[in-house]
């Protein structure tokens, strides 16, 4: 039986931070809000799948 690979829609997500300028990488589908850990600004929010970024988007990490 051959075993199936499993994939997921889910990435990390570098973002900057508007305010501070700080850059951080975080889950694309969070289960709580997410705050810049320099500053406190909110980043990104929980939608219930794909989160409302509020922080500039760098890059998608595979």
């Amino acid at each position: 039986m051959p075993i199936k690979k499993r994939t997921t829609s889910s990435k990390f997500v570098e973002v900057e931070c508007t305010k501070c300028k700080n850059e951080q990488v975080v889950f694309s589908k969070p289960s709580r809000d997410l705050k810049c850990l320099v500053c406190g600004e909110t980043l990104a929010t929980s939608s219930g799948g794909i989160a409302d970024f509020k922080a500039k988007i760098k890059s998608l990490l595979e």
